[in-house]
């Protein structure tokens, strides 16, 4: 079996977060899908696992942190087009998600970041890695 990512993240209202990654144009493994979490399929080889507060508490002795004031992780994933870039964050926007920052464009790359409804951030992006200067 080669490597997949499987990133875990704690949620509030499972039926909403499902809605709203669905709305993103990502798709649900209901084999991986119960009333305690959710596999959101980002990729052939990414995934997330949207898991309800209590149950995520059941992976970890540590405290479940806030997202909405609390940093726990920066998500980034790569888009095939700034147009792609720009796209997925107007759905998130209309599935109730915040466009967090201003739009970053440095030539090479072009990146756009939005809060999901528990307020993980996101980081959107586009890079043409023969356009990276040379330093």
């Amino acid at each position: 079996m080669k490597t997949k990512i499987f990133l875990n993240l704690a949620v509030k209202d499972l039926n909403q977060a499902v809605s709203f990654f669905n709305a993103l144009g990502f798709s649900t493994n209901q084999k991986f899908t119960n009333d305690k979490g959710a596999c959101i399929v980002i990729s052939e080889d990414i995934n997330v696992m949207i898991l309800v507060e209590a149950f995520y508490q059941t992976f970890t002795k540590k405290q479940i942190c806030d997202s909405k004031t609390t940093s726990e992780v920066l998500i980034s994933l790569s888009m095939e087009s700034r147009q792609k870039v720009d796209e997925i964050i107007e759905k998130a926007v209309k599935a109730g998600g915040i466009d967090y920052m201003e739009a970053k464009d440095y030539g090479w790359m072009y990146q756009r970041n939005f809060l999901d409804l528990d307020g993980h951030h996101w980081e959107v992006f586009y890079m043409d890695e023969s356009q990276i200067p040379n330093s």
